[in-house]
């Protein structure tokens, strides 16, 4: 399922929350903050490269791995999540597509 999703999916979300599931009783909401492409790509590829920047609360900060996540405009995933460290806004994560 996450070969077929792309950038033009995500773009739309903008703005809008995703929840990561920590374990079966609690999430914690990200923020879609950002969807950005890899301009410069290998000639056959499926899709474009993209990523997706969320923004969480500053209090603490997820470990590097895959989390679950949900949104009401997507089946259920799974993300593999990177913290790229806070701005000024909160925490920030990364989700790769290649």
């Amino acid at each position: 399922m996450l070969d077929q999703l792309t950038k033009e999916q995500f773009t739309p979300h903008v703005g809008s929350t995703f929840q990561v599931r920590l374990n079966p009783q609690e999430t914690v909401p990200l923020t879609l903050a950002e969807v950005s492409v890899y301009p410069d790509h290998e000639e056959g590829l499926r899709r474009q490269p993209f990523s997706l920047i969320f923004r969480g609360a500053h209090r603490f900060v997820l470990p590097q791995r895959i989390y679950p996540v949900e949104h009401e405009g997507f089946e259920p995933m799974e993300l593999f999540l990177v913290p790229l460290g806070p701005d000024g806004q909160g925490m920030r994560y990364e989700a790769v597509f290649n």
